[in-house]
């Protein structure tokens, strides 16, 4: 069950922490990493959140999947999410690190969706004209294709959302059709 309370508790703590041992980008290479591993196994992640499974066995294949991948602060913190029972929440609060991680060093994630992949001249005058409206604020730029959209684009910066797909607008033209006022109705 999604807590993101508890998974925003603990990703400060982990923030803290690697601040007060200026080992906050190391920590973050550690999530990135943990995080491409909970994406490509859902195994994994079904092996954290199984109840049947003990804690010193997930320990154990913890530090089997991560080896010498991560930082042994991150591997200390994997094991005190095992040993508190809140390891099966270990993809919200590596979530919620990268979320933290970003808003501290003034990072704002925008994602652009497009029907069909664009160049990287296209993505770096986005990434200006975002740069311009958002001041002191680093631009890391996700582009995603999504066919379904028709056309044109859409664009997300924080809570704020462009959409200037087809799409979109040609659901907004079938919405005047459904209510058209000026076509008499039966019944």
């Amino acid at each position: 069950m999604p807590n993101p309370r508890l998974a925003s508790r603990y990703a400060k703590s982990l923030v803290d922490l690697a601040l007060e041992r200026n080992a906050l980008e190391e920590v973050y290479k550690d999530m990135l990493f943990l995080q491409k591993v909970c994406k490509s196994s859902k195994d994994f992640v079904t092996l954290l959140k199984s109840p049947v499974i003990k804690a010193d066995k997930k320990v154990a294949i913890l530090e089997a999947v991560t080896g010498s991948e991560i930082t042994e602060l991150t591997a200390a913190f994997n094991r005190l999410l095992v040993t508190k029972g809140r390891e099966s929440n270990l993809p919200e609060i590596i979530a919620a690190f990268i979320e933290q991680y970003k808003q501290h060093k003034g990072i704002q994630t925008v994602r652009l969706t497009t029907a069909t992949p664009v160049s990287d001249a296209l993505k770096q005058q986005i990434v200006d004209q975002v740069q311009s409206q958002i001041a002191n604020k680093t631009i890391d730029l996700t582009a995603v294709v999504n066919e379904d959209i028709l056309g044109g684009f859409k664009l997300e910066i924080g809570d704020t959302l462009v959409d200037a797909s087809v799409a979109y607008d040609l659901n907004k033209i079938k919405a005047q059709f459904m209510n058209n006022d000026f076509i008499y109705k039966i019944r």
